[in-house]
């Protein structure tokens, strides 16, 4: 007696092709994105430049630079766990050693948001 399937219910192997294409698209949008947003460098201060290079560097890599500067947080302890799930992705080129000062500029940044130019970007 065969077995009838929902109309509802997608295949197994259409569910999983469907999942597969998903990571995919995921994994290259991690490798593709352009910088194209982020803040005016001539309102950081020199001494958090290097520190926002890097922030622009790793972080312009999965996704736009609006996207963690208009996240609404603003304590150190939640910026390092953003920032630790961030380094878990695929492609994100975030190591353990850049965490301490991706975290120093996102609670500076938080800190400092209007004179930083940070308006909704």
């Amino acid at each position: 007696m065969p077995i009838e399937r929902s109309s509802r219910a997608p295949s197994p192997r259409l569910a999983l092709a469907a999942l597969f294409a998903g990571l995919l698209s995921g994994a290259s949008a991690c490798q593709t994105f352009a910088r194209t947003d982020g803040l005016d460098i001539s309102r950081i201060p020199q001494e958090k430049r290097s520190e926002y290079n890097l922030f622009a560097d790793r972080c312009s890599r999965c996704h736009s630079l609006a996207r963690p500067l208009n996240a609404g947080i603003t304590r150190e302890e939640e910026w390092r766990n953003y920032v630790r799930r961030m380094r878990r992705q695929p492609s994100s080129g975030i190591a353990p050693e850049d965490e301490d000062t991706l975290v120093r500029f996102l609670v500076w940044y938080s800190a400092n948001r209007a004179t930083a130019g940070g308006g909704e970007l």
